[in-house]
């Protein structure tokens, strides 16, 4: 379990992080969200106490982190995958973890093989790619075996099958009990693989739930129709209050009007339907509303005249 409370950091006269405070459950994945330059990097600083917060405290199951004596046999943490001695091996990196945290030498080939770098261990790390450093620090944060991981974009840099290993990684130590929490920009798969939200915006929490709750308060619903008769269709929905938008020749979206009430029109007017079925947008879809007015950087709209 960890527990933040009252964080606040200050760079200078900047805010980075203001008063926040959440938590993080073990036996699921929580997703760390946020735009950029919202204050998520410094929150994990601070609660590994890399940076000094101005106030506010982290505690894993009850202790802050500085009272570990070996931190990483309780806590596994990476935030900078190219923060490496590049002269070192990928095995003598870890070695030098291990040593530091008294973990025998004989797990630092068994985190090398369970990662998939057992082959190139001895290549010294200026040789790695960046899925190859990733994969590196991901073997430090198992290598003592720890109840709490913290990641921040784990899957930089990783290619479709490295990201997919690393979903299955995270859903799997979740499994087991440990508490997991994972900073991402990539919210698709944060929606494959969480159970829980913390969203953060300007250095103050936004939001904290499920990631199903998030989707289903923030996420826009609409209603997909599909029929050979769409054309005369699209005008009933719309005297019936509907807003419809043409997907393509057969297909119609249909916002502000339920299921039930667009089937019973189609029903009415005898309008044949090859599909009838509610939607409802992403993770990413809810998490850009929901943040829009903490958007740091904001990029202009593409398409303009020149």
């Amino acid at each position: 379990m960890i527990t933040v409370a009252d964080l606040t950091k200050r760079f200078g006269s900047k805010l980075a992080v203001d008063h926040l405070g959440f938590d993080v459950r073990p036996g699921v994945v929580t997703g760390f969200l946020g735009p950029n330059g919202s204050g998520k990097s410094t929150t994990m600083r601070c609660m590994l106490d890399l940076d000094r917060s101005q106030s506010g405290t982290t505690l894993f199951d009850g202790r802050p982190y500085r009272s570990l004596h070996r931190p990483l046999h309780e806590v596994g943490a990476l935030l900078d995958a190219g923060y490496v001695h590049p002269g070192r091996s990928g095995r003598n990196h870890l070695r030098w973890l291990a040593a530091s945290n008294g973990i025998a030498r004989r797990r630092v080939d068994e985190v090398l093989e369970l990662v998939g770098l057992g082959s190139v261990g001895g290549a010294r790390v200026r040789s790695y790619s960046l899925g190859m450093k990733q994969r590196l620090g991901l073997a430090g944060v198992l290598l003592g075996d720890p109840h709490t991981v913290i990641l921040d974009e784990p899957a930089n840099g990783l290619d479709p099958e490295g990201i997919r290993w690393i979903r299955d990684v995270l859903t799997h130590l979740a499994g087991q009990g440990r508490t997991v929490l994972v900073s991402s920009h990539q919210l698709s798969e944060i929606s494959l693989m969480a159970n829980d939200l913390v969203v953060i915006g300007q250095g103050r929490l936004i939001e904290q739930c499920t990631v199903a709750d998030f989707v289903d308060r923030h996420a826009d619903r609409w209603v997909r129709v599909k029929s050979p008769a769409v054309a005369g269709f699209a005008s009933t929905l719309s005297a019936a209050g509907g807003e419809v938008v043409a997907v393509d020749d057969t297909t119609l979206d249909v916002h502000g009007l339920a299921c039930e009430q667009v089937g019973e029109l189609a029903a009415r007017e005898a309008i044949v339907l090859h599909e009838l079925s509610p939607q409802t947008g992403s993770l990413e879809d809810a998490f850009l509303k929901v943040t829009a007015a903490a958007q740091e950087y904001r990029s202009a709209a593409m398409g303009g005249g020149a």
